[in-house]
């Protein structure tokens, strides 16, 4: 069997790095925002979604999306938001289910969701993996790495579940606060998931 790995946090807190350093010991993860946007341009049922709410203009000659187009509508309304997400997600969960079934020579895969749970993408995993940092240490990340303004930094923030509820929610964190070096603590996870596989393998013979 092949146990599946989420991992998540918020926007800064450090998941990518903690899935890079995932694959670097040899386990495959799936990027979920980087299928999504990948599936977006080239799923044909997405691509017939889309058209049908915001008109053919939602593509341009070429066959790209118009991002500035999407985003005004997604920005109009809460209503306009769901619309997207249950066009969109079943498509990258289906997606990541063929995925899982390719990697079946690897005993764990990973899953790096920003939105794991308001997506409802935890119920695609046997484990869930929290990369927690402080708000104010994701704020000045997010503002170096994105180029963009303290108060859009917390926008994006705002519109995501908090903190406090992924922590209750998650089976396991990992701390990227700057002080707690994050090497060991990847290396501790893998241990545990070890013990925990050769669990469940043993308890499936």
């Amino acid at each position: 069997m092949t146990l599946r790995i989420a991992i998540t946090g918020g926007i800064g807190s450090g998941k990518s790095v903690v899935s890079k350093l995932l694959e670097i010991l040899d386990i495959p993860v799936y990027i979920a925002d980087d299928e999504s946007k990948r599936l977006t341009h080239h799923d044909s049922a997405i691509r017939e979604g889309l058209i049908s709410l915001l008109g053919e203009e939602v593509y341009d000659h070429d066959g790209r999306l118009n991002r500035e187009l999407l985003a005004s509508y997604l920005f109009a309304s809460s209503e306009h938001v769901q619309q997207i997400n249950q066009l969109i997600h079943p498509r990258v969960r289906a997606h990541f289910q063929d995925w899982v079934i390719g990697q079946t020579c690897k005993p764990f895969v990973g899953l790096e969701s920003a939105i794991l749970y308001e997506a409802g993408f935890e119920r695609e995993v046997d484990f869930v993996v929290m990369v927690y940092a402080p708000l104010e240490v994701r704020v000045e990340r997010a503002i170096l790495r994105d180029q963009v303004s303290r108060e859009q930094v917390l926008k994006r923030i705002q519109s995501q579940m908090r903190d406090e509820e992924k922590l209750e929610k998650a089976d396991y964190i990992i701390y990227n606060d700057g002080e707690r070096a994050l090497i060991p603590q990847v290396l501790d996870l893998i241990a545990f998931l070890s013990k925990k596989y050769d669990y469940l393998c043993s308890a499936k013979k």
